[in-house]
């Protein structure tokens, strides 16, 4: 039962995060309009189960007036809402609350911020933390976000596997970036998908291109071919290319499907998922899109 919708209001950021899930950067293309967004949540009403609206990215106070304008919208259609950012307008507490305030008189409910090396590994006080003071001196509800950066712990009382920390999920510009010098196991291990529930989404990302996305760059649908109520009514994983031989069989399912040989040792599932399914890019290009959160160029 789909509970909440997260916009992708832009994949445009200021930063260019190694753990990104979705290559996100400067240079980023794809930004909705405030009449795409009033579409999506007309539709999300037919839907009649939905409870939240999120806006994240990319950065979504790049387009500060389009992210209020969203709140608006959707907390005026009956949505609770939150938003996702790494802070980079927080240059100090007191700036910080002009940034906030129209925000709160717009309905949102939910502030998440992103506090972690990733983001703001130098500043004493970094921008989060000045939003954060800022979220309280309101009144407004917020919470931080912090992944770090991949280590390998060592298993507790010398028995077992050394286990990856961190929090990074290992698709996107992770896959470049993080992999390096972190344990890795045989594939034949990846038979189920450990991070998404695929079967029956309770949320799922959609961008201004129209992807429906039930994992980032991993698409049922798109809504502007048809409606997203529609997509979610008709959505059958077992039927769809990816996410049948995901739900049946994990990653190991995805490659024996489709053909998928791929050499040497995966850090997770996730991992091998990703380079399966960048693989599979030019036979399935309206279920693996866009193309950009694979880091790749050309539609």
């Amino acid at each position: 039962m789909l509970k909440g919708i997260h916009f992708f209001l832009t994949y445009t950021c200021t930063y260019e995060c190694d753990h990104c899930f979705l290559y996100c950067g400067p240079n980023a293309e794809g930004t909705f309009t405030a009449a795409r967004i009033r579409e999506v949540l007309s539709d999300a009403k037919k839907i009649g189960t939905v409870e939240w609206i999120y806006f994240e990215g990319g950065e979504p106070f790049l387009f500060y007036p389009l992210m209020v304008e969203g709140l608006r919208l959707a907390s005026g259609a009956g949505f609770k809402t939150g938003v996702v950012t790494n802070c980079y307008w927080a240059t100090s507490v007191e700036d910080a609350e002009l940034w906030l305030g129209p925000l709160l008189e717009n309905g949102i409910e939910d502030l998440s911020l992103s506090d972690d090396d990733f983001h703001h590994s130098e500043e004493k006080e970094s921008p989060a933390k000045k939003a954060a003071k800022a979220a309280a001196k309101l009144g407004m509800q917020a919470g931080s976000i912090c992944i770090e950066k991949p280590a390998i712990q060592p298993p507790a009382e010398g028995k077992g596997e050394p286990v990856i920390g961190g929090g990074a999920l290992f698709k996107g510009r992770a896959v470049e970036k993080l992999t390096e010098g972190l344990p890795t196991k045989a594939p034949d291990v990846f038979r189920e998908c450990t991070h998404e529930e695929l079967v029956a989404p309770k949320r799922v990302h959609v961008d201004s291109f129209g992807n429906v996305h039930v994992c980032q760059g991993l698409s049922i649908g798109n809504m502007w071919e048809k409606p997203l109520s529609a997509i979610m009514a008709e959505y059958d994983a077992s039927a769809h290319p990816i996410c049948g031989p995901l739900t049946s069989g994990g990653p190991v399912e995805l490659a024996k499907a489709h053909g998928i040989k791929l050499a040497g040792e995966f850090v997770d599932e996730c991992h091998y998922c990703y380079l399966i399914r960048r693989m599979l890019i030019e036979k399935f290009p309206k279920f693996l899109a866009p193309r950009q959160v694979y880091g790749l160029t050309g539609g």
